[in-house]
């Protein structure tokens, strides 16, 4: 199996296309990220802030497994997500920090990012954590709707933020239907 590339520079389908994130994606990301209602759910529901927001910014870049999300029809913004925490010892890896533009909200841009990601990382992990805010339910449903299972219960500690209470949803490989 080939090493797990966690920003290939290509990923996507006829929905959602994924590109490395970049530093010059900022304004264009922080254009949507503004929206307090993205972050409502959110266990850091200040991220809609400026300062807040740099700080998401800078995590996602440091990961170095984050992704700008356009729209592929029309080329617009429309999130972030990321790759983060391979363990290839594990043979797993996490996806997470995702946010979606509320005018894709209810579209079938979600599940079509998590289904490149997840077609992805199955090509070199067994399984795929995520993270989601024990109040965020929004999530959670998306989760399911995934066919991703609660497996445990922690505390997370963000990218330089404190620590909130998240449950940990697991896809594995032999049940990914894709």
């Amino acid at each position: 199996m080939k090493p797990f590339d966690l920003q290939p520079a290509h990923l996507g389908n006829e929905v959602v296309k994924l590109a490395p994130l970049r530093a010059d994606d900022f304004e264009r990301l922080y254009a949507i990220a503004a929206d307090p209602l993205l972050w409502e759910q959110h266990p850091n529901p200040d991220r809609y802030k400026r300062p807040d927001f740099e700080n998401y910014f800078e995590g996602a870049m440091a990961s170095k497994g984050a992704f700008l999300v356009t729209d592929a029809v029309t080329g617009a913004v429309v999130g972030c997500s990321r790759y983060y925490d391979y363990g290839a010892d594990r043979s797993r890896v996490i996806i997470g920090y995702t946010f979606i533009a509320r005018s894709h909200w209810g579209t079938p841009t979600n599940r079509a990012l998590k289904k490149v990601m997840l077609d992805h990382a199955f090509a070199h992990v067994d399984q795929v954590h995520f993270q989601v805010g024990a109040l965020n339910i929004r999530s959670q449903k998306a989760m399911a709707k995934l066919g991703a299972t609660v497996i445990d219960e922690e505390i997370v500690a963000y990218y330089g933020e404190a620590p909130k209470r998240n449950f940990l949803f697991e896809i594995r490989k032999v049940d990914w239907q894709g």
